[in-house]
């Protein structure tokens, strides 16, 4: 191929990645802070600094995979969703489940039988995973369950009973 030819090949690539993946303008749009797990029992809910991750990791694939629209990093991902457009939705709990076991969802699996990601972790693990997994890659940040968000006056009862369990409330005491 002539160095013409590849000139264009290259700017009309570079082209095409700045139209279908503008990170900068998409990501401008988020919120700068998001709580997380307002509905927990045992764990209080905390705020996500979203701003200061954003500015740290500067690529929203990262943790959002595809769906930001932005380019996918992960080669697996990539061979389906190298060109998908932004979803929707783009959270956690967009795509994961905060109930992978209920029997709703795993009707849901089973229903569709195109399905590919059968095997789709729940929101609590993808989110574990997603942050925790980071947080050791880079040596930065807090891996502990207590260092995201602290435990609940009902947190602090379950993780404190003994090792064989906590009594029913109907068990008589001895």
């Amino acid at each position: 191929m002539s160095s013409y030819k590849q000139l264009i090949v290259a700017a009309l690539s570079l082209g095409a990645i700045s139209v279908s993946n503008p990170p900068a303008a998409f990501c401008a749009a988020v919120p700068d802070s998001v709580t997380l797990n307002e509905k927990g029992t045992l764990y209080k809910p905390f705020s996500f600094n979203h701003a200061k991750h954003i500015q740290q990791l500067k690529e929203c694939a990262g943790c959002h995979h595809h769906t930001t629209g932005t380019l996918v990093l992960d080669p697996e991902c990539a061979r389906c969703h190298q060109n998908s457009s932004p979803t929707a939705v783009v959270s956690c709990k967009g795509c994961h489940s905060s109930k992978p076991f209920s029997p709703e969802t795993l009707a849901e699996k089973h229903a569709d039988k195109q399905r590919y990601h059968k095997d789709k972790m729940g929101l609590k693990g993808a989110m574990h995973q997603s942050c925790i997994g980071c947080h050791q890659k880079e040596g930065a940040g807090p891996v502990g369950c207590q260092e995201c968000h602290p435990r609940t006056a009902a947190g602090e009862a379950f993780y404190s009973s003994s090792r064989l369990g906590a009594k029913p409330a109907h068990a008589k005491e001895h």
